[in-house]
């Protein structure tokens, strides 16, 4: 067990009796410093839950850091190594992407080149080089319009979603941890079924919700139109209406000369970090198949670091004017302390007379601040602990990183830190003074 030494126990007992005997006055000190302490503690849990949720949405969109991954053409003979490869590993997945419509067929969809559905305006651009009309989505991915949608004869508007489509190999969540809204997941361990089973990311349920399509997927190259099943809904981070299949499930429609993606980067494959025999068996199968070596490059994902110099230019801007209102803070202190010291020059004079040493003094003037800090803190700590649960309670529902937010604890820190430093500079010169008082003042008193 750790004892404190004698003068230092006797200066936390007087500055906690000094505390006691003048209530307001510590009161009136922590009211100046609150706001302070305040500051910083909510700069720090801010920031903190900032960098959280920042990285759960890179994660959603880019995968998890570490994350080995590789955009490929988008050609039969990559689709077809890739899937032939991948297919019942664990530890990597071949996303292919290409567009979809579910709905009447013949008929132009109600968001034109899969636009999200609250931007009327984001679908179609005008005419692109082969006088086509085109759509660029928010990634500047240009593709022409399906459907002939583009000529003036073309298909009339109907009851039709037009989504990205992106077929699996594997279950994706391993890289990308999409949250599950509604519904389940799709299931890689049985055979594949004639009846496409969707998973729609929150976008396209929203355009499901408003409308009411018939149960029928175009997509190009197609044999036939299936009978989609929709079994799932997640947040998968992303605007555009989106929806998740089993690679195989569309290959029974879909013939694998007609693999390619008609727009974006193509094929995108994700492999574990461990699974280095797995990129290397993909590359020597990719060179085999006449593909250039420099079309076939992987790299590591790294969110964190993406992140990191912009969130803690932020972090170190606020904090700097967290440092101001502590500033504040700490002049009130200041003129408290000075005041008290004034008032209690004889209880010093008299201390110093029967034996007290001035470092003794200057402790007791100290450990008040100081402890008057460490109030502070507490109770600084406990208001942003208490805010940062009510949010979390209260819009949970809007904003899906408070749902299980949790107060930081580096936070607690910070605001602890803060408390003592402010209590230290605020009670640093009252102490000098207290320090230097003379015995012969209690002669004069």
């Amino acid at each position: 067990m750790i004892r404190l030494s004698g003068r230092f126990r006797s200066a936390v007992i007087i500055g906690l009796q000094g505390i006691r005997a003048r209530k307001m006055r510590t009161f009136l000190s922590m009211v100046s410093l609150f706001l302070g302490v305040l500051a910083v503690v909510v700069v720090q849990a801010g920031a903190e839950t900032l960098e959280r949720a920042e990285l759960a949405n890179l994660e959603l969109q880019v995968g998890k850091d570490g994350t080995r991954q590789a955009y490929l053409p988008g050609n039969p003979d990559s689709v077809r190594i890739s899937n032939d490869t991948l297919t019942g590993r664990s530890d990597a997945v071949a996303i292919g992407t290409r567009q979809a419509i579910v709905g009447e067929p013949g008929v132009t969809p109600v968001n034109p080149g899969g636009s999200p559905f609250d931007q009327p305006g984001g679908g179609p651009y005008p005419p692109g080089p082969d006088g086509g009309a085109m759509y660029c989505d928010m990634n500047g991915y240009c593709r022409p319009l399906s459907s002939g949608s583009d000529t003036a004869d073309g298909p009339v508007p109907g009851q039709a979603i037009e989504l990205t489509l992106n077929t699996l190999t594997g279950d994706i969540r391993q890289f990308k941890p999409f949250r599950l809204v509604s519904g389940q997941w799709l299931d890689f361990s049985g055979e594949p079924s004639l009846s496409p089973r969707l998973v729609v990311n929150l976008e396209a349920a929203k355009g499901f919700g408003r409308h009411q399509v018939p149960a029928e997927l175009w997509t190009e190259g197609a044999t036939a139109n299936p009978t989609p099943r929709i079994i799932g809904v997640v947040d998968d981070g992303t605007g555009q209406p989106t929806a998740y299949t089993r690679a195989d499930e569309l290959q029974n429609w879909v013939p694998a000369a007609t693999g390619a993606s008609n727009y974006g980067p193509g094929l995108q494959v994700m492999l574990a970090p461990t699974a280095s025999d797995m990129e290397r068996l993909l590359q020597m199968r990719f060179a085999a198949s006449g593909m250039p070596p420099d079309q076939v490059h992987f790299e590591t994902v790294q969110a964190r670091k993406d992140i990191a110099e912009q969130l803690a230019m932020i972090r170190w801007i606020f904090l700097g004017m967290a440092a101001l209102v502590l500033l504040i803070g700490v002049a009130g202190i200041l003129n408290v302390g000075l005041a008290t010291v004034g008032e209690r020059v004889e209880e010093f004079a008299l201390r110093r007379a029967v034996g007290t040493s001035r470092l003794l003094l200057a402790g007791i003037v100290l450990a008040e601040t100081l402890l008057t800090g460490l109030l502070t803190a507490a109770a600084a700590i406990g208001a942003s602990a208490l805010a940062l649960t009510a949010a979390g309670t209260l819009l949970g529902d809007q904003v899906p990183f408070l749902a299980d937010v949790v107060f930081p604890w580096r936070a607690g820190v910070a605001g602890i830190i803060a408390g003592l430093v402010a209590g230290l500079l605020g009670g640093l010169i009252p102490a000098i003074r207290a320090a230097r008082i003379p015995i012969a003042t209690v002669m004069r008193a």
